[in-house]
């Protein structure tokens, strides 16, 4: 059973910064790659950024390439994922979720993420 809690969202004006966490439970996620999404009004899923099992290799979109980054924790039967979002954009207004690469089926509820002065 595998189960994914995003959280850290909130609103921020923009250029502000935000950190979200992820709390994937489930051993699969342990020597899976991660990845945080995004899903913006009207639009489909995207990924925004992925971290190896082995922590030594990280993506990026281009859109958040430079701006965010993405970090892990491995705990027993629990990996604690983290994307820090600097210079924010409103553009980057979404609901963001964590999950493996590639995606599982199962996805969390995300957290919302708002950027607005």
């Amino acid at each position: 059973q595998v189960q994914l809690v995003e959280s850290g969202g909130g609103l921020v004006q923009p250029g502000g910064s935000l950190r979200l966490s992820c709390a994937a439970s489930g051993s699969i996620f342990s020597i899976s790659p991660m990845g945080w999404y995004r899903q913006a009004p009207g639009k489909q899923r995207e990924w925004v950024a992925s971290i190896t099992s082995g922590f030594d290799r990280t993506n990026y979109a281009d859109s958040v390439k430079g701006r965010f980054a993405v970090s892990r924790d491995n705990a027993k039967n629990t990996v604690y994922l983290y994307l820090q979002m600097n210079s924010l954009k409103p553009e980057d207004t979404a609901v963001y979720y964590c999950n493996s690469i590639p995606s599982r089926r199962d996805w969390g509820q995300g957290t919302q993420v708002t950027v607005s002065s």
